[in-house]
């Protein structure tokens, strides 16, 4: 059975997009928690509202302004669409709206999806502030976006997901923290649903998997994306020590607070990231 009424709805949002910005952009880019400020230091081209996109889902956690920001990156002024907070399934919405962002960006032209995030580090070798490269996931804690009816015009009814997040991409991404002298781990990242933190029992339990970080994001767009046949890289700020790790109780102001110290150095690999990436597209 062919899925013909998301495919209409995306169709739809693309259209309310077009009708505000023809910019095509390169790279497409998820700001996770503490990073929003990135897309305000860009080259703005056009800015578009959540809330002007008939249907489309609207961001309701603190700190996520909920709009893309369509602009150029750095000195060579890569065209980029910046997600300036993204929906997260925990909200309500159903597993097709959280991943609805990421399919518009590719059917806007991005070929390369970059997504960021705030994470809990599980890997004991791990402390607060360090980012982490994602080359792999664990996605069994979360419904997988593809199913029901598949939408052929965007991929196949079984992709590949041996390669999720692209070699070049993450060989660009760990030369730049190299030449930036940024420090930057590399491990699996698992998403769960949220809105609640892991238990110290579960967070046992995903280390025994062989997760490193979790997180309430990422896996389900990357699934969606790869699905598109984008080139994806992902990198986590490790924004404080999973539960069981450490003796004081988990919070979201203590995540935004650590988002937030890290994001100069996290913006800074961001922005020189995508310059490089451009070279390669």
């Amino acid at each position: 059975m062919k899925d013909t009424s998301s495919y209409k709805r995306l169709e739809k949002c693309f259209r309310a997009v077009r009708d505000k910005t023809g910019m095509v952009p390169k790279a497409a880019l998820v700001l996770g928690s503490g990073l929003g400020a990135f897309a305000d230091e860009i080259e703005t081209e056009a800015v578009v509202d959540y809330s002007e996109i008939e249907g489309f889902p609207q961001s309701t956690v603190p700190g996520h302004k909920g709009r893309f920001v369509f602009g150029y990156v750095g000195k060579s002024r890569v065209p980029t669409v910046i997600m300036q907070g993204r929906v997260h399934y925990y909200e309500g919405y159903s597993m097709e709206d959280v991943v609805l962002p990421a399919r518009l960006m590719a059917m806007l032209g991005a070929k390369v999806l970059f997504l960021t995030n705030a994470s809990g580090g599980i890997n004991s070798g791990f402390s607060a502030g360090d980012f982490m490269l994602v080359r792999d996931h664990i996605s069994s804690f979360v419904p997988n976006p593809l199913i029901g009816p598949n939408i052929d015009e965007l991929g196949t009814r079984f992709p590949d997901m041996s390669h999720v997040y692209d070699e070049e991409l993450c060989a660009i991404v760990r030369n730049c923290a190299e030449d930036l002298g940024i420090g930057l781990k590399e491990g699996v990242y698992v998403q769960l649903t949220g809105p609640s933190f892991e238990s110290p029992a579960e967070i046992r339990m995903l280390r025994t998997l062989g997760a490193d970080a979790v997180g309430m994001s990422t896996v389900c767009e990357a699934i969606a994306a790869n699905h598109m046949g984008m080139r994806i890289c992902a990198v986590s700020c490790v924004a404080n020590l999973a539960a069981g790790m450490k003796d004081e109780p988990l919070t979201h102001e203590e995540v935004q607070a650590a988002a937030d110290k890290a994001a100069p150095l996290f913006k800074k690999l961001i922005g020189t990231s995508i310059e490089r990436i451009a070279e390669v597209l």
